[in-house]
C-alpha cells in the first residue's frame, strides 16, 4: 500500500498573517467570489476554517455597503 505525503499548506491570509480581512479590499474578495458572486467553497479558495468565516463576514459587509454585488 503506497502512502502519499499530504502537502501542508496554510491559507493564504494565514501564510501572510492577516488578522483581520478588510470588506474593502474588493481585489482580494473578488477572487473568493464565483462570477455569479457566491462565496467559494473552502476547498475551493483554500482557506482555513477560522479565515473562511472571516471572508464570510467581510464578502457579506461589502455586498451591504455596495461594494460587490449580491447577484450577478
Amino acid at each position: 500500500m503506497v502512502r502519499t505525503v499530504r502537502e501542508n499548506t496554510e491559507c493564504r491570509f494565514c501564510r501572510d498573517k492577516v488578522d483581520y480581512i478588510d470588506y474593502k479590499d474588493v481585489e482580494v474578495l473578488q477572487k473568493l467570489l464565483t462570477q455569479r458572486g457566491k462565496i467559494f467553497s473552502r476547498k475551493r479558495s483554500g482557506n482555513c476554517a477560522g479565515c473562511q468565516r472571516k471572508v464570510q463576514n467581510a464578502v457579506k459587509r461589502a455586498r451591504y455597503m455596495a461594494l460587490l454585488p449580491f447577484v450577478s
